[in-house]
């Protein structure tokens, strides 16, 4: 799924306008929301969290659809992880990034 479908569907469930949306996001008039809409644009880091708390929904969840969009060729487990990678704090990668790496096969003679 797209960014932009997951939008549209955000957008239908909330019941809001894409007027409403505009005025909820900083720096986004009604044009650019509309883009985002029809896929044509790709709403920037800012704009991600304030469409995620105008929708009630986690930003992860949109970077993720927005890491689909822009790399189709990572698989949607991919996605998933680097979605919540990012919105970790500093401490809490460098403790994920410490486990996955401890997950690693050791090679042979090591």
């Amino acid at each position: 799924m797209s960014i932009a479908t997951t939008l549209r569907m955000l957008s239908k469930a909330s019941g809001l306008s894409v007027a409403d949306i505009a005025t909820a996001i900083p720096r986004a008039g009604i044009g650019t929301v509309n883009a985002w809409l029809k896929g044509e644009k790709v709403p920037g880091k800012d704009q991600i969290n304030a469409l995620a708390r105008t929708f009630g929904v986690p930003a992860g969840a949109l970077l993720a659809e927005i890491a689909t969009t822009l790399d189709p060729a990572r698989s949607k487990g991919e996605h998933e992880l680097l979605a919540v990678y990012r919105s970790l704090n500093k401490r809490q990668q460098g403790a994920l990034l410490e486990v996955v790496r401890s997950m690693q096969p050791r090679a042979a003679g090591k």
